[in-house]
């Protein structure tokens, strides 16, 4: 009866994670086309049909894309809060109203077997979310899309067995690169998206016993790259005495291959 967690893709271009028990099979995310998701999920041995909801943290488009699509193919329920369904709805397509499910921005709920924690994120979106995921007394939490971490957040992610945590960009590479300025600047502000040092300090931060793995994902492809996310975290880390493949296990999430299936 253990929580299994792969992430089929994460970055600036599409993101889909996956948690399951034996029982209940979840997707938060549908940002690539339903094809590839399909075929993430396969390649892990999940069974697509077998899905028993999509959870959605926010409307953009690397987030949501997949999601009617999928939806409407395997019958499944859509969960987002109020003002994430505003936004995207007119992106979706037409849906079985039995689909349309409203959840709170900080609230709890269940999904089969699975209970779910959402929480608010700070992004400049409608209302955008993370979640935390438990069962058996094993936790999954999913953070990325927001410039900062409340107290709130770190609340809902302590004791987390497994986190997958935003590390978009590296600081001088976004202030020296290619971008225009408004774009930067949103990045960088509390509404945009964690750094790899934002992500470091994080980790650093709340690091308990209980934490056994931890994904880097939602990399930008102009801004980061994947060795520099990672070896930043881990130099963050080692200064504060966290022991890597001793303490907590570190990766960083493909941008378009899935993970292992890792059993949490």
């Amino acid at each position: 009866m253990s929580l299994r967690f792969c992430s089929i893709a994460s970055g600036s271009s599409g993101n889909c994670q996956y948690v399951e028990t034996d029982k209940t099979k979840i997707i938060i995310d549908a940002g690539l086309s339903g094809k590839k998701i399909q075929n993430g999920l396969l390649s892990i041995g999940a069974d697509p049909t077998k899905l028993n909801g999509i959870l959605v943290t926010h409307e953009h488009k690397d987030h949501i894309k997949g999601v009617g699509i999928l939806s409407r193919r395997f019958n499944i329920p859509i969960y987002a809060n109020n003002n994430t369904w505003e936004a995207m709805k007119e992106y979706l397509g037409k849906l079985d109203e039995q689909n349309i499910r409203i959840i709170g921005s900080n609230n709890s709920f269940e999904i089969g077997d699975i209970n779910i924690d959402s929480f608010s994120t700070s992004h400049d979106a409608a209302d955008s979310l993370g979640y935390s995921l438990n069962h058996k007394n094993k936790k999954v939490s999913i953070v990325t899309d927001t410039g900062i971490i409340t107290e709130n957040i770190k609340s809902k992610i302590k004791d987390s067995n497994l986190l997958m945590l935003e590390s978009n960009h590296d600081i001088q590479m976004l202030k020296i690169g290619s971008y225009p300025y408004y774009l930067k600047k949103r990045i960088l502000s509390q509404d945009g998206h964690l750094s790899n040092e934002d992500a470091g300090n994080l980790i650093s931060e709340l690091f308990l016993d209980k934490f056994q793995r931890i994904f880097l994902g939602h990399l930008s492809r102009e801004n980061n790259f994947p060795e520099l996310a990672y070896q930043t975290v881990v130099n963050i880390m080692t200064e504060k005495g966290i022991k890597l493949n001793k303490d907590i296990q570190l990766q960083v999430a493909d941008r378009h291959h899935p993970t292992e299936l890792c059993i949490v």
